[in-house]
């Protein structure tokens, strides 16, 4: 993804796109795949980065939800049992079948989450990734070596879907690309433009690394700003009530030592009647969640020390040795864009994540909830309800079957490199050609010079923090590493973008301003 060339295309004045989509994240750039595939014109504007909020924080599931067959939303698990299937097909090189364990320490839990489960595999008929069972106390010792004994009465295995969240948004931009929409990231959208009708016709947009003011008129515009949304409804009408509100989800990462199993540990309740996931990810182990109302949208929020104390009292009752704040190598929070409830005092645990389509009275089509699983799904709503208005004239949805960029069927679990999928022996041909390009960033991990310059080459990444925070994913496996290759990773960039010393310098800098916050203890 060439992104000067890719912008080239908005230097033509007189050109109407069919649809303009504000927003970078997985619904956005569903929306963008979506768009494209279907033979429309597609511009997408992303203020910051590629997932840089909401979109690379997740818990790196693809899941139906189980909390929510819990609460009896059927068709909402339904459906994103039926997606969870169609994004392992659709990206085999990023999503993988992972078993998990759920631990009783009751007889009738036994029983009640075996037949949850059991209905939850019959929901996911002909997208299953494997069946539920119940296994003996032992077996979950066996399986769980790192589990309380004391009380265990059982447990069930399930299985879900787990992936590389940026790496997913990444891919999902050059496909889009690739189907011939114009994507770029580091493009702030500042104005909502409306024609004679007083409709919504296209957009205003600063390139914010070139300082370059655009003109976009566009048929549609679509408004997936994720828990910016509210920003650009006002916008298009300044007076419009806030429609989000901004729930904030915790993870901390710790070695595997904490877990030393592939499978994965759910606890469908924990003490405030929550769900917390221990998942490994990339040789570590990720757990959380939480789920706390903020005031405001942020786009680096930072994790609150009631938030990391929970995860690890939680984690506790399930690992032996029980993990502390100095075992916590990564510790990351995102926010969720969550419908706004109608009385005050409501927990952002009961409001609504099914997802929500809002059209204004200029017809700004806003596209807001959900969850990473349903993304492909939100966006062929999206699409359909701008064809609805009579927008764009009617054309059908393909992206059932639409491979995304770098689709590779069983791939190498054991080599980092698997999440390139079929790029990785181009990247491997970097390195054959040039031997240096093989030096890895640091000796406790894989990453290598050639990742950082393909990141820049064919991934839009222009900052230290796009190639070690959504690129690779050293921010989130190990924050004080990717610290410390920060000045090299800043050198390697700025010999390749032609920047000079004090650009490094700025660059480090920023960088360990944000990566700070990814840190629990400090040395």
């Amino acid at each position: 993804m060439d992104r000067n060339n890719i912008l080239s295309r908005l230097n033509e004045s007189d050109k109407i796109w069919d649809v303009v989509v504000i927003g970078g994240g997985a619904t956005g750039l569903g929306c963008a795949v979506d768009a494209a595939s279907r033979g429309y014109e597609v511009a997408l504007f992303e203020r910051e980065d590629f997932a840089k909020c909401t979109s690379s924080r997740s818990t790196k599931l693809v899941h139906g939800g189980v909390r929510y067959l819990q609460k009896l939303e059927v068709d909402l698990v339904r459906e994103a049992l039926h997606e969870r299937g169609l994004m392992k097909q659709n990206a085999p090189h990023l999503v993988k079948d992972q078993a998990f364990v759920i631990s009783n320490y009751s007889y009738w839990d036994n029983f009640l989450y075996f037949c949850g489960l059991a209905f939850y595999d019959i929901l996911s008929f002909g997208f299953g990734y494997g069946r539920s069972r119940f296994i003996s106390a032992k077996k979950v010792l066996e399986y769980l070596p790192t589990s309380a004994v004391k009380g265990l009465k059982g447990g069930v295995v399930y299985h879900d879907g787990q992936f590389d969240d940026s790496r997913m948004a990444v891919n999902l931009a050059q496909t889009a690309v690739e189907q011939g929409a114009m994507v770029a990231n580091y493009t702030a959208v500042e104005k909502v433009l409306h024609d004679k009708d007083g409709k919504a016709a296209g957009v205003v947009v600063r390139d914010l690394i070139n300082n370059k003011e655009y003109t976009v008129k566009a048929k549609a515009v679509i408004n997936a700003a994720g828990i910016f949304v509210d920003e650009v409804m006002q916008m298009d009408e300044p007076n419009m009530p806030k429609m989000v509100v901004p729930s904030q989800g915790v993870h901390i990462v710790l070695d595997m030592k904490f877990l030393q199993s592939d499978y994965a540990i759910m606890v469908p309740k924990t003490s405030d009647g929550r769900v917390l996931f221990a998942v490994p990810w990339h040789d570590k182990v990720v757990v959380g969640t939480t789920d706390i109302q903020r005031p405001k949208a942020e786009s680096e929020p930072k994790p609150l020390d009631e938030e990391i104390d929970f995860i690890l009292s939680t984690a506790s009752l399930y690992m032996n040795p029980a993990p502390t704040r100095k075992d916590i190598v990564s510790v990351f929070a995102g926010q969720r864009p969550l419908a706004a409830p109608k009385k005050e005092g409501k927990s952002s645990k009961e409001v609504s994540r099914s997802h929500k389509i809002i059209v204004s009275d200029h017809d700004l089509v806003t596209i807001t909830g959900g969850k990473w699983t349903s993304y492909r799904r939100m966006a062929e709503d999206t699409i359909d309800k701008v064809i609805a208005l009579g927008k764009i004239s009617k054309r059908k949805c393909v992206t059932r079957k639409l491979k995304v960029h770098g689709w590779r069927p069983n791939p190498d679990l054991t080599d980092h490199m698997y999440v390139y999928g079929s790029d990785e022996p181009l990247i491997r041909d970097m390195i054959k050609q040039n031997p240096t390009l093989g030096e890895k960033l640091s000796e406790k991990y894989g990453y290598t010079v050639a990742e950082v310059l393909w990141a820049i080459r064919h991934e839009m990444a222009h900052t230290v923090e796009d190639v070690l925070a959504r690129r690779v994913r050293m921010l989130f496996v190990d924050a004080r590493e990717a610290q410390k290759v920060a000045p090299r990773v800043a050198q390697i960039m700025a010999q390749e973008l032609g920047k000079d010393q004090a650009w490094i310098d700025a660059q480090v800098a920023a960088f360990k301003s944000v990566s700070d916050n990814y840190i629990v203890v400090k040395d």
